[in-house]
């Protein structure tokens, strides 16, 4: 991967993520290893993300299924894969599926 991403392998991890990330936004990208509309939109979030501090975080839906159901129940934003959820003090600030999900508009609205 050519961004910095922190993967997220258990919902302990997840928990532990989501109850910590309340100082400044996170960025979660759900991917599925198996599509390639998931890996054409995480190549272009990579892309077109400019490198920062901000929290990267990464699910691989096909290995961790129980994480991403978890971020879908915490976040209240239904499944979807290839997907970004953007979150700041455990509340969505942001969320975007398939090819809308845009790494310009995302730093946009965290900066």
């Amino acid at each position: 991967m050519a961004l910095n991403w922190t993967e997220i392998h258990s919902v302990d991890e997840l928990h532990e993520i989501w109850d910590n990330s309340i100082e400044k936004p996170a960025v979660f990208f759900k991917h599925s290893t198996r599509c390639s509309i998931s890996s054409m939109a995480l190549r272009a979030f990579e892309r077109d993300w400019v490198s920062d501090d901000t929290q990267l975080f990464f699910i691989d839906l096909i290995a961790n299924r129980d994480v991403s159901n978890l971020l879908a129940e915490l976040s209240n934003v239904e499944h979807q894969s290839p997907q970004i959820i953007v979150t700041n003090n455990k509340t969505v600030l942001f969320s975007d599926s398939h090819g809308t999900i845009d790494a310009e508009k995302v730093q946009k609205l965290i900066h």
